[in-house]
């Protein structure tokens, strides 16, 4: 079985960090490194289903179902990840932790399988690490505490 694991510290408090991957306007922004996917229907609340959707590519709709299994503000979030034209359901967690001046940030989506899974965690793994390399560092630098963009801000929020 594959896994994604990703492990990223940043000098932000940890309810920063949780804001800016569970508020729905700013999820689009941090994601922009990938494919800039934005959910439709998310709240952190277990049980929602809801939807990520992307740019479509050859061979992908763009669209992701999720449905939220577990959550533990703002420690974690863990929802279910299947494509929407079918394949196997794997799960996404995300894991925060006090750290030094900051908040740890620990990205897990495991579940692949096969050959097709190996390959997917290899492409997913590299999309992720670049959105929590570049795309979410620059969200955090660009929210205040109350997560609004500031107004020097380059980012802008999505409708």
């Amino acid at each position: 079985m594959s896994a994604i694991h990703i492990v990223r510290d940043y000098p932000h408090p940890p309810a920063k960090v949780w804001r800016a991957v569970t508020d729905p306007a700013l999820i689009p922004l941090w994601t922009a490194t990938g494919a800039g996917a934005r959910p439709e229907g998310f709240a952190t609340t277990v049980g929602t289903e809801f939807q990520f959707i992307a740019e479509p590519k050859p061979g992908w709709s763009g669209i992701v179902d999720c449905v939220v299994l577990e959550v533990d503000e703002p420690r974690l979030l863990r929802y279910s990840w299947t494509d929407h034209g079918g394949g196997e359901t794997t799960e996404v967690a995300y894991r925060i932790e006090s750290h030094a001046a900051g908040a740890r940030f620990i990205y897990d989506h495991t579940g692949f399988t096969g050959t097709g899974g190996f390959f997917m965690a290899q492409i997913l793994g590299h999309v992720r690490r670049k959105m929590l390399r570049v795309g979410l560092p620059a969200v955090l630098d660009d929210i205040d505490e109350a997560g609004r963009l500031r107004p020097s801000s380059s980012l802008r929020r999505q409708a």
